[in-house]
This record gives C-alpha cells, structure tokens and sequence, in this order.
C-alpha cells in the first residue's frame, strides 16, 4: 500500500519551506498567479526552488496563462511539475507539458467528464480535483466523487476545504495518490503556520498507518 503524498501550496518563504520539508512534505507549490495572496515573483521562487532538497518536488503554479507567459516563467524558475489551475484548453496544457497537474473543480454532473477528457491527455501526469476555483478553502463531497475514481488509472490529488482535522477523513475515502493543501494551513490568508503544516502532514502519517492495519 503507498503512502499519501503531502504537497503545501502556496510558499513564499524558506521558513515554511523548512517546516513543511521536517514536516514530510513531498512537494511544494509555488503561485505564479498575480492576483493571488500566495502569490511570489518568479526570481524569488527560484532562489527558494534551487534550494530545496533533492527528494522534494517543486510545483508551479499557473492560472490561464498564455504560453509565453508561461515560457517566461519558467526561464526564470523552472520546477519540476507544472500545475494548470484554470480553464486551459487541451493544446495549451499539451505545450506546457510533460509534467502537468491539471486541475478540475468537482461538480457531481461533470466530473466524469472532466477525468476522461484530461485521461486522455499524454502530457498530463495527474489530476487536482479541487472544490472550488482554486485557493478558496472550499470542499466538496468525497463521497460523491468515489465511484468515479474506481479504477482511474492517473494519480489523483485532492485539494479544496482540507485541513489537520478532516484530512484523515478524505484519505480514508477517496485514497488518493496525494493531498493538496494551502489555506488549512495558513494563521492568517496568505500566511503559512509551521505549526499548522507540522499537524496536517501528521494527519496524513496517521491515517495512512490506520489504513494500514486494516487492508
């Protein structure tokens, strides 16, 4: 049985990136998206990426940029992964991959949709179900979405509304490849607590050792 992969999203700083790596973190996301609170320059990002360990996995994170813009980025700080969270069109996602997380927001009259439609995108390496837009903080019903995820080949990654309290409860329904968190660890919008993230990534450990004993 693998382990629940842990992505904190949203870093700005090397003291979140030092409790989130402690932690067990096993990537972290960096928001490339302007208007966004979370949101770091990329010449910033990257004297934080350069920096990471070599077993952590940088994520940048992009909201319906065109290519160039994306291009321009990526000159600047190039990360590992690449997450599309927005609208993009299936040629935009191919030109920005491989290595693209895609993300979709669940609705229970879509979803179906929305995986097969990005299943069948090569550059695609996961899928980000998220309950809202994006960074909202919002959740959705896991149980609604399960029987989708029955036998989906691509890894999953959960986000939306998850935090150290409720975590458990989403890996314990939905198992998915990894969870997604940013503002169920913040002490205030924008602002990262280490000592929230240390409780999340804890929570994550905890039910997957309780899965564990009972497979």
């Amino acid at each position: 049985m693998s382990r629940t992969r842990v992505k904190i999203c949203g870093v700005r700083d090397e003291a979140t990136i030092r409790a989130a790596v402690d932690a067990g973190a096993d990537a972290l996301g960096f928001v490339f998206v302007k208007d966004s609170p979370r949101a770091i320059q990329p010449r910033d990002a990257w004297r934080l990426v350069s920096a990471l360990p070599t077993f952590v996995t940088s994520v940048g994170l992009f909201r319906n940029a065109s290519i160039e813009e994306f291009c321009d980025v990526e000159q600047t700080c190039p990360t590992a992964l690449s997450q599309l969270h927005g609208t993009e069109p299936p040629n935009l996602v191919r030109d920005c991959g491989p290595g693209v997380i895609k993300s979709v927001r669940f609705h229970p009259e879509t979803i179906r949709a929305e995986l097969d439609r990005w299943d069948g995108v090569e550059e695609v390496d996961a899928i980000l179900i998220d309950g809202s837009a994006g960074g909202e903080g919002t959740s959705f019903e896991w149980e609604a979405l399960r029987p989708h995820l029955e036998g989906f080949a691509k890894p999953v990654i959960i986000a939306g509304g998850l935090n150290p309290d409720n975590v458990g409860d989403a890996i314990r329904t939905l198992r998915p490849f990894a969870v997604d968190v940013s503002t169920g660890v913040e002490r205030e919008r924008g602002v990262k607590d280490p000592d929230l993230i240390r409780a999340f990534c804890r929570a994550v450990q905890e039910a997957d050792r309780a899965r564990s004993v009972t497979a």
